[in-house]
């Protein structure tokens, strides 16, 4: 069961998500986590530091995400592979969706608060070290876990902004695979 700070910070996540940074305020956040008035500003004076315990809430989420995904199979294959990057695509812009955008929200945010863009740099540097363990099983001697990372944010960030009736990220997937790995 997570802590009150946690309940707030999810509460937080959820409206950046949902309704965007000019919406993250204090008394907001209190709203929709159902806390006492004042409760926010008691964990986190400043919307700076709201802001960093959004990011170091986010990144602790999707490490526990990424050990649950551990657990499973690891993909033997390329083809699996591409699948399951297909479908933590999909499911970043569909089931995770208001958290998916508080991510990229906080993007913007960490260009003028420093310990954003630390968490920020962290979890992206976590997710490539995770994807380059998975590629070194189905694709050694490869390393291309970054360039592939980075397309992965640019066709969730796309669905996300503009999204595609039919959103199919296979396709693309193959293609810039196979690029990188000259097949």
């Amino acid at each position: 069961m997570p802590t009150k700070r946690e309940q707030v910070l999810d509460a937080a996540i959820e409206l950046l998500g949902s309704r965007g940074s000019r919406a993250l305020t204090h008394r907001a956040v209190d709203e929709i986590s159902g806390v006492p008035s004042g409760t926010t500003s008691n964990y986190f004076r400043t919307r700076d530091a709201l802001l960093s315990g959004i990011a170091e809430r986010l990144e602790a989420r999707d490490h526990a995400d990424w050990e649950a995904m551990n657990r499973a199979p690891a993909p033997a294959t390329l083809d699996q592979l591409i699948d399951g990057m297909a479908q933590f695509a999909t499911h970043a812009t569909t089931t995770d969706r208001a958290r998916t955008l508080a991510r990229y929200a906080l993007f913007l945010e960490a260009q003028t608060v420093p310990a954003v863009q630390e968490t920020v740099r962290r979890g992206h540097e976590r997710l490539t070290e995770w994807a380059a363990t998975l590629l070194r099983d189905v694709a050694p001697g490869t390393d291309v876990a970054k360039p592939l990372v980075d397309y992965l944010d640019g066709v969730i960030l796309h669905q996300l902004a503009s999204p595609a009736k039919q959103f199919d990220p296979h396709i693309g997937l193959e293609q810039i695979v196979g690029g990188l790995l000259g097949r």
